[in-house]
């Protein structure tokens, strides 16, 4: 039977510098798991951060789970989530401008420096520009 190589997985590299649960919170209870991950100590950036931090922590543990914890860590989830839901709501919705379009005046009907002039008399019409006049239909 061949035996398999470990492989290194880029999970176990996984290190935040910035800011660091405590030492065996996710061997507490799904409370204490919650809202230790919604405190700014823990999760500076909000709630939302801690969601991805239990997220993580559920997937890398994966087969390592027992039924039980996986619940309670499940449990933690669903509190989590109505902690960033809360605070979702009691925050005011961010003040978005709306970018107004410049318009520009209605176009005026352009004006012709030609005026045409109906026949009254029964001749043909003309048109008058500055200089020159025209006939339409020259005798």
């Amino acid at each position: 039977m061949a035996t398999r190589k470990a492989t290194k997985k880029w999970s176990a590299k996984v290190d935040t510098h910035s800011t660091y649960p405590e030492a065996g919170l996710f061997k507490k209870d799904a409370r204490t798991i919650a809202q230790s991950l919604a405190s700014p100590e823990v999760s500076p950036k909000g709630p939302v951060s801690g969601m991805r931090m239990l997220n993580f922590y559920i997937n890398r543990a994966g087969k390592n789970l027992t039924p039980a914890r996986h619940k309670v860590l499940e449990r933690a989830k669903e509190i989590l989530s109505g902690i960033i839901a809360s605070q979702k709501e009691s925050k005011p919705a961010p003040n978005k401008t709306v970018k107004k379009i410049k318009t520009s005046p209605p176009a005026k009907p352009p004006t012709s420096p030609a005026t045409l002039t109906p026949s009254t008399t029964g001749s043909s019409p003309t048109i008058t520009s500055k200089n020159n006049t025209y006939n339409f239909f020259p005798k």
